[in-house]
Order: C-alpha cells, then structure tokens, then sequence
C-alpha cells in the first residue's frame, strides 16, 4: 500500500463512509498498520496523531462487532512497532506496552470504576499521579551496579533497537547514577528523548534554508535523531532525556525491588535525587476524579507555556501493588490512562491563497483551507507568512497538508504530504503587483516580505486607520475595525485625519448606531486628542517602531514636528534605538505628505506636544518596584493588564513575559495557572496578589 491509497482509505474511514464488512475490518487492519510503519518507523507521519487515535478507535469499535474476523496481526493485538533493520534488537527487561486514551470527564470516570473493579484488597481511596504526556521518542536505559550500560527505543515492546551509543550523547542521561543506596543492582527506566520547543523551531530553520523539508513535529525530530548513524550526529539535535517511570528494578539477591519502592512518586523522587530530569513544574497527586479532571483541563488550556511538547496528560495509580493487582490487557495497562488534548495538528486541503496587503505594505499570503477541527475550533485560514515560507515547503494549491495551531491560537501550515499528490496541484505564483492598487511590489534587501510602496495603497491606508485607533495606539474606545470599514466604504474616511472630521449627525442616521452610539463616538475621538504624543508616534504605523520605542522617542522631544530635523545618526544615539528603527523615522518625517498629515492633525485639535505622561520619570529609589522585573498573570480586578504594567513601569519595574531567572515579582489574579506554578517552584520570585501591588504603586 503506498502513500496516496492509504491517505484516501484514512479520509475515507474518518467520514464514516464505510459499512462494517468484513473486507472493510480487514482493510483498515491494513491502513492503520500503514500508519504505524510511517509513524514509529519512518518517523514522518501523513495523519495527525488525533486522525490516527480515531482510526484505532473505529478498529476496536468494529472488531466487537465482527469478533470472528479480527485478524491475528491487528495492531489491536500488539503495541506498534518501531523496529529498524540499521540496529541490533535488545530485549527489555519488562514489556511495553501503549496507554487507553480518555477525552472527557466520563472515561477517567470509568477508568476510575474499573481500577476499582480489578482491586482485590479492599482500598477504598486510590491515589493517582498525573503527569505530562510529552511527545518525543521513548527510550528505556539500564542501569548494573550503578553504571549506564543499555539504552533501547520502544520497539514493538518487548524489544527494541540497541541506540546506547546515541543516548549516551544526551548530556542529561547520566553514565553513573547510584542506585545502590537504595539497594538496587539493577534497574529499567523510561522516559521520553525530545526536543524543547523552542530548539526545535531552531533545527526546523536550519532544515528549510539547507533545502531539507521540516519536521512536522519535535517527535519526528526526535525519534530521527534517536537512530542517526553517527552519535555526534544524534547530539547536534539537542536532545533532552525526561524520565517518567521506574520500569523494573532487582536487589543484589535477584529479589524484586519494586516493594521497597512501594509507589511510582517514590521512584520519581529517587530518580530525581540520582540526577535524572523529570518532566519540570506539572506532577500532581490526587484521589479525587473531579481534581483529576481539573487538572488536565487546566494543561490543556496552559499546554503552550510548556516548554517541551505535550499532547496530553498520563493518569497512574500511584501504589505498585495495586498496579499488579490491576493488571493489563494485551495491549494497555489497566491502571494507566492517557488523558489527550484536542488535536493541535490535522490534515485537509489548501484550497487556494489569498494575498493581504498591511498597513506598511507587506504582503501576506493567507491559505484558504477545508474546514478543519483544530485544538477545539474549526479552522479555514492560515498564514504562509511571505514568498520563503512557500518557496521552502513546496506548497501547492490542492495539496494535502498537516496545519497546526501554533500556541493553540494561530493556525499555520506545517509541510504539504507530498506522497500523496496526484499530479493536479498547482504551483502558488507571489504577485508581482499589489493585489490592491496594482502597484509594482518591491522586496528590500535583508527582508523576507514584499511590499507595495506606494503610500496611497487603498489597503494600506484602511488598515493604518484600523491601527490608528486601536487600544495600543490612540485607544478611541468603541472605534473599532468594522466602524472604520462601514466608514470607509461609505466616503466618509480617508486618511487618518478624516476621523477627526467625521459628521455624527450622519453617524446618528446609520442603522444600528443612534444618537447615543454617535455621541459615545464623538466624546471618544473627541478624548484622543489630548493623548500623550507616544500613542501618536506608534498610531503612525512607522515601521519597527513599536509601542515602547515610541516612549523612548517621546521623551526626547518637545512636539512631534521637531524629529523632521532630527538625523537617524542622531536618534541612534538615544539608548535602545537602533539604526533601523531610526531611519525608518526619519524618512517618515523626510515625507512631505507625512508632515501634512500632522500638521491637518495639528489643526483639527490633534495633540502633538509633549504630555506628563511622555516625559521621563523619576523613579522613586525606595519604590519596591525600584529596579525590578515584573509580570502579571491571571485576571486583575481593579486594572487592565496593559494599565497594570504601565502602572509597574512608571514605579521603575520592568515588564517582561515570561517566567524565568531573571524574573523579581509576580503578581498572581484570579485563575493565575502554569506561570504561577513555575514561579513557585523556582523558589526565588516575590509572588504577590493584586492588593499588595496596588499598594506599592499608591
């Protein structure tokens, strides 16, 4: 079976085109053994893991139906394998076997009955350890007499291919550990090789420029480099080694070391103490299946903050003796569950792509795609970025693609499946021509977007509008996209200057608005005259100069007008301003067109002198937030977060984004999650609520 058949059965499958027969159970016994082959072996998958999950599920779904016509080999009947004829097979010294998987609150509930169904000893309360269900390439390491001496891939779970001498390239997995102070000779571990996000983006990169197609995930990454030829080869992938379970361990006598150990967080604690990683920030215990729930709900909304890859959470009865009471099928523990979070990936077609033009000019091709379920909602749209992105990927209208929520919010296209192209995809052509005012497109040296360089652009001027009054720019409340669109359409706006110019008695006519919405309007843009002049600088669209540069800039100047005498040399001198960002101002200001529209500002009332609020401030010495960093996470009652940090800054704090060594204060709100967490477990941040904050800054 080859690429393009298997795709199409799979789709075919998934649309529940297909009756129960037979010659159906039996082809899909195929498909999905397909499936396992370009999964565990050839490590590049053409189904995300979630389309693979729901193919296993109508298998096991139709082999109860027609129990006399499962097949011996069904994958149902074994754990996939990833088995290479390039490396010696090692046995493991206790079998491997896959996880059930939950979605909801009802299967961990009869995971839950059924654990206490299969305990023969009476315990009425269960503890459960949960844990992250990282998404790499598991490895099984052996440890005699303290020394590393294996290490093995999963295989098909009762032996796997002999990698020792790329594993010990991981400088996380150490070559001696000592395991004899806990009277262990010897001992089986597991855990999972992979790649953190954020080195992952970084190898992805290096792939695309040498002319090599991407990863579609850090699994691929990381199960390849598992099984490079050279170690050397294997360690430039930059692989971590997380541990997360205690597999089989004996004593010096041969006897089983597993009751001494008694219970799977014990082993954790050993093996963090030995100087094992650990899956960092998210092991939980609890006997409560609501916690439970929680739990993993609360990972899933907070699974991008992780810095490895996770696809779900893995549920475990916490005691090894009731684990042995419990018992397993053929496939999967019984006292084991996989809890897995909505798809991030899926496959489906890019239908065509549509080129947007934005408010300095760049032109952004946007794929048009079938509609697909992704991390809970229907995805139709995805960025391609600009003319490399496509060029890299080899992207094709009518393709088959994996698309992926990137930090479950913004979809993007991961790789087209090539293997299974039929011929009829059409190469993406970028235009030569704004798709908006037809204008030459240009493409400056060192950067990778085209941009349409005329000035008068009808989509550029629309969206430097819909950014000129955002809340990060002039923030005229209530004046949002849709009003800018309805007036533009309308004649009423066209330029920046115009909304200062607007006739709210003809606003007031308008279906859905009124007298009050007009007046609202008017009292709204009316305020945004009197706004400090770096909300003007940052509502000009000037390339690269954001929101806190244009602070900086505003602190050095009397009125707006005075950077059209200011050299970029000049303004580089300001600290953090850098040569780019300066002559991007000043061949603003060297733009007559530009200083007109400043001066039509001006005289419409606009400010554009220097406001308390852009002069430099002195920071207090004895201020708690004199000199520090801080971040805000959770929900903040009494405080926008944009307010909050402006608040903190004009305290002398530092505002940054995430949690890291460098961080001094986090402030905690309401459902303050994963941030709050890793604040805590660094030991070194002042955590702090709302109240003590508002205190500070009062």
């Amino acid at each position: 079976m080859n690429g393009k058949l298997a795709y199409d059965h799979s789709k075919a499958f998934l649309k529940k085109d297909l009756e129960p027969t037979p010659e159906n159970l039996s082809l899909l016994t195929d498909v999905i053994q397909f499936h396992e082959w370009r999964y565990y072996v050839k490590d590049d998958p053409i189904l995300s893991d979630s389309e693979y999950d729901r193919l296993f599920k109508l298998l096991e779904k139709w082999e109860g139906e027609l129990s006399e016509h499962v097949r011996p080999d069904s994958p149902t009947r074994r754990v996939g394998s990833d088995l290479s004829s390039d490396f010696d097979s090692v046995e493991h010294l206790s079998s491997m076997l896959s996880l059930a998987n939950s979605y909801n609150l009802d299967d961990l509930i009869d995971f839950n009955r059924q654990v206490e169904k299969n305990i023969t000893s009476g315990d009425s309360s269960i503890d459960y350890m949960v844990e992250p269900k990282l998404d790499g390439g598991t490895v099984v390491v052996i440890y005699e007499d303290d020394i590393f001496v294996r290490a093995a891939t999963r295989g098909n779970g009762v032996e796997g291919d002999d990698i020792t001498q790329n594993i010990k390239a991981i400088k996380s997995v150490p070559l001696r550990a000592e395991f004899s102070k806990y009277g262990i000779s010897k001992v089986e571990i597991r855990g999972e090789a992979i790649i953190p996000i954020n080195r992952f983006a970084q190898i992805n990169q290096q792939r695309l420029e040498s002319g090599k197609d991407g990863f579609a995930n850090p699994r691929n990454a990381a199960t390849g480099g598992l099984r490079m030829k050279d170690p050397a080869e294997a360690a430039s992938r930059g692989l971590d080694y997380l541990v997360f379970q205690v597999a089989y361990a004996e004593k010096d006598n041969g006897d089983n070391a597993a009751a001494s150990i008694k219970t799977h967080e014990n082993g954790m604690k050993m093996l963090k103490d030995l100087g094992f990683m650990l899956p960092p920030q998210a092991i939980f215990k609890t006997h409560s299946m609501e916690n439970l729930h929680n739990y993993c709900l609360e990972w899933e909304q907070n699974r991008s903050s992780y810095p490895y890859e996770i696809d779900g959470m893995v549920v475990k009865v916490n005691r090894f003796d009731l684990q042995e009471q419990i018992g397993a099928t053929s496939h999967h523990p019984k006292w084991a569950m996989a809890y897995k979070f909505k798809a991030k990936q899926a496959t489906t077609t890019l239908k065509r792509v549509e080129f947007q033009v934005g408010k300095i000019g760049a032109i952004t091709p946007v794929a048009k795609l079938e509609p697909v379920e992704l991390a809970g909602v229907t995805v139709e749209s995805a960025s391609l970025h600009n003319e490399d992105f496509i060029v890299e990927r080899d992207l094709r209208v009518g393709d088959q693609v994996i698309v992926e929520r990137a930090g479950d919010v913004i979809p993007y296209i991961v790789k087209a499946l090539k293997d299974v192209r039929t011929g009829s995809e059409v190469p993406i052509r970028f235009p030569e021509n704004c798709p908006a005012c037809g204008h030459p497109l240009k493409r400056v040296e060192g950067e990778a977007a085209w941009r349409c360089v005329n000035v008068q652009c009808s989509a550029q001027v629309l969206q430097k509008m819909i950014h000129f009054v955002s809340k990060n720019a002039m923030d005229i409340d209530g004046f949002g996209e849709k009003f800018i669109r309805i007036f533009y359409d309308m004649g009423w706006v066209r330029s920046i200057a115009d909304i200062y110019r607007l006739d709210f008695e003809k606003v007031a006519e308008l279906e859905r608005f009124g007298q009050k919405s007009a007046s609202n309007l008017k009292r709204a843009i009316e305020s945004s005259k009197s706004q400090p002049i770096y909300r003007l600088l940052h509502g000009l669209s000037i390339h690269h100069l954001g929101i806190k540069m244009s602070k900086t800039i505003s602190a050095h100047i009397d009125h707006v007008l005075d950077l059209k005498d200011w050299s970029s040399e000049e303004m580089a001198q300001i600290h953090e301003v850098g040569p780019i960002v300066a002559g991007n101002i000043e061949s603003f200001f060297q733009d007559t067109d530009n200083i007109r529209l400043l001066e039509d500002l001006e005289s419409l009332g606009v400010n554009l002198m220097q406001t308390e609020a852009d002069r430099p401030k002195n920071v207090d010495q004895s201020s708690p937030l004199a000199g520090k960093t801080i971040l805000f996470t959770g929900s903040l009652s009494t405080l926008t977060r944009n307010e909050a940090k402006e608040k903190a800054e004009a305290a002398g704090a530092k505002t940054i984004s995430a949690v890291s060594g460098n961080l001094d204060i986090l402030v905690a709100g309401e459902k303050a999650g994963s941030k709050l967490r890793k604040a805590k477990s660094l030991g070194t941040v002042n955590i702090v609520d709302e109240n003590e904050f508002l205190s500070w800054i009062k």
